[in-house]
Formats: C-alpha cells, sequence, structure tokens
C-alpha cells in the first residue's frame, strides 16, 4: 500500500494547499488591515478637499484685489435702489436683477470669454439664456458642489425678507450656484423696513456691499456704482476683517433658494452674500437650527474658511464668540478684534 508521505500532496508535487480555516484568517488579516486604513485614506481625502476649498477662497480674495487695482474699489455685492429713500416711480426701475459681484471678477478668475457674454447692467433675466447657466468650477466647494454641473432650474418659492415681511411668492431663474459668498457686514444696521437696513445700497458694514444704481432719467442704469469700498475704508485692518466665506446651507436645502439659489441672480442677497454678529452666528453644522438664511457655514467639520481682506485664507471656529464675529465682518466700527 503507497501512503502519502507528510507535506506532499497526492499528485506528488510537494506543494501544500490553503486549508479552509487558513484561509478564513488570511481574509479576516486582509479586512482588519482595510479597517485601520479606510478612516485614514478618508481623512487623506476630506484634507485634501478642505485644501483645495482653501486655494478656491486664495483665488477669489486674489482675484479681488486684482478688481480693486484696476476699479479702484471692490465690485459691489450687486446694484439696487432703495425705494424707501428714492420714492420717485421711475427711479423704481434701477437697480434689482442686475448681476452680482461674481459675474464683475470673472475676467480675475480666468473666466474672460464667460464674461464677455454678461451685459453687468443688464437685468439677470434679459441675459443670454446659456450664458446664465454655464457654472464655474472654483466657485464650487469640492467637499459640497465640486465635480457636479451645480446649476438650479427655475423655482417658484416664497420669501421672507429679513425684516420679516413676506415677499410673496416668486420665480427663481435657474442658474449657477455658489458656495463662497462675500462678507456683507454685521447685522447693527437693522432690519426692521427702514431705509437704514443693512441690504439697501451703500449700508452694509462689510467690504462687498450691495450699492446703489447709476442711473439717468432716460430710464436706463448706466455704468458704475455709487457706494464704493476701497482698501481706504477698511480702517479696522484687512487682516481683521472678512472678505469672502462659506455659506450656511442647510440639510435639503442644497440648490434651492433661498439658502442655495443661482448666485449669479442680484436680486436676493442669500444667493452671494452673508452677514455676521449678534444673532447671526457661525453654523455648527447643516443641522445647527441657531443659524439662519443669512449665517456663514460649512460642510468642513468645526470650522468655516474665511478669506480675509488682506487676501489670507484661514478656517474659524464654528464656536466663535459673536461679538467677536460681528468686529470682524464689519471695516470700521472701530472695536479691538481679540484672538480668533
Amino acid at each position: 500500500m503507497n501512503r502519502q508521505e507528510p507535506g506532499r500532496d497526492r499528485s506528488g508535487n510537494g506543494r501544500n494547499g490553503f486549508t479552509l480555516i487558513e484561509l478564513l484568517v488570511v481574509i479576516a488579516i486582509i479586512a482588519i488591515l482595510i479597517g485601520l486604513l479606510m478612516p485614514a485614506v478618508q481623512q487623506a481625502r476630506s484634507a485634501a478637499r478642505r485644501m483645495q476649498c482653501q486655494n478656491n477662497l486664495k483665488q477669489i480674495a486674489l482675484a479681488l484685489h486684482n478688481f480693486h487695482d484696476v476699479n479702484g474699489a471692490f465690485p459691489p455685492a450687486r446694484l439696487i435702489l432703495n425705494d424707501l429713500q428714492y420714492p420717485d416711480p421711475q427711479a423704481r426701475l434701477y437697480g434689482l436683477d442686475e448681476p452680482s459681484w461674481l459675474v464683475r471678477i470673472l475676467p480675475y478668475i480666468e473666466q474672460n470669454n464667460l464674461h464677455d457674454l454678461w451685459d453687468e447692467y443688464l437685468p439677470y433675466g434679459m441675459q443670454d439664456p446659456a450664458t446664465r447657466l454655464t457654472s464655474v468650477g472654483i466657485l464650487l466647494c469640492p467637499d459640497r458642489n465640486g465635480g457636479t454641473n451645480a446649476v438650479t432650474p427655475d423655482e417658484v418659492t416664497t420669501i421672507t425678507f429679513p425684516c420679516g415681511c413676506g415677499g410673496g411668492t416668486q420665480t427663481i431663474p435657474g442658474g449657477p450656484i455658489a458656495d463662497y459668498v462675500c462678507n456683507h457686514g454685521d447685522p447693527s444696521p437693522g432690519a426692521i423696513g427702514s431705509y437704514d437696513d443693512f441690504y439697501w445700497g451703500g449700508k452694509g458694514t462689510g467690504v462687498i456691499i450691495s450699492s446703489t444704481a447709476e442711473y439717468n432719467r432716460a430710464g436706463h442704469t448706466i455704468p458704475g456704482w455709487l457706494d464704493k469700498i476701497a482698501f481706504r475704508n477698511v480702517t479696522d485692518g484687512t487682516s481683521n476683517t472678512l472678505l469672502v466665506g462659506e455659506p450656511h446651507i442647510p440639510r435639503g436645502q442644497l440648490r434651492k433658494s433661498p439658502y442655495n439659489g443661482p448666485s449669479f441672480y442680484g436680486r436676493h442677497l442669500t444667493h452671494f452674500a452673508r452677514i455676521g454678529g449678534a444673532g447671526v452666528p457661525l453654523a455648527h453644522s447643516q443641522d445647527d437650527t441657531r443659524a439662519g438664511v443669512y449665517s456663514f457655514g460649512s460642510p468642513h467639520t468645526g470650522v468655516v474658511q474665511f478669506a480675509l481682506t488682506d487676501g489670507s485664507v484661514r478656517p474659524i471656529s464654528t464656536s466663535i464668540n459673536t461679538q467677536i464675529l460681528g468686529r470682524l465682518a464689519n471695516r470700521s466700527d472701530g472695536q479691538i478684534v481679540e484672538e480668533f
């Protein structure tokens, strides 16, 4: 009788196979290694996306500096005429739907061809439809809308103004959204239905604010804007004043007005601008019910990323005191900004 020698298979080639138990042990070890490595890989990817977001903010801040160098001032957040201060019915035709500040900086973020298709002084709805639906990658955070065609469709929504007044049901035309918004200031001017409210032309305390439109009596908005903010107006210091940041967008509100509507559409301020200060904290998360439609917020855990007026970019903790936040948002309140 032939007996199989230990360590040899029946074919006599001297190779041992894996037993089922050995195979299961190897699989278990591989699974454990993958489980240990995956969090590190995810953290590395998250850090890379956050770095890309910081780079986007840096490029936007640089674009705003270049715009300032050419025009002697930062761009207006939008053109809007204060109906309460200018009651002339004819005057109400000027400044409302023209493109936002984001259109004005397109040449400075290597989007000259797209900018040439826009008319900065023509109402949004009268712009070329194809142009209105063209998104710009640098305006999108990779943790939020990056890698997508981030364009909102036409939307019917109910608008509530900052004063609590109902704006009624409005149709919001479609267009590209943005994950970066300008600092319009703090809430100190008020939002009570007065001509001094922060959202009117020249009333914002930030760096990129709503401006009164220049117009003529022939019924046309003319090139230029009246309420210009330049470096010399940022008397609290450019390193202590916010320029651009990330907007708070609650869960389920992505690409929906008023939190995340078409960013080139100048009518609705929250599509491209935010404020900060008392009563308007940084959002801790997309589920933070303390934060509102005018708050800054971020998809990055624990921080909101900002470009300051000096061009630097830094994350600011979502736990920042709202008094300090308001001082950072106000370009010239004369208050000392504590460590942040």
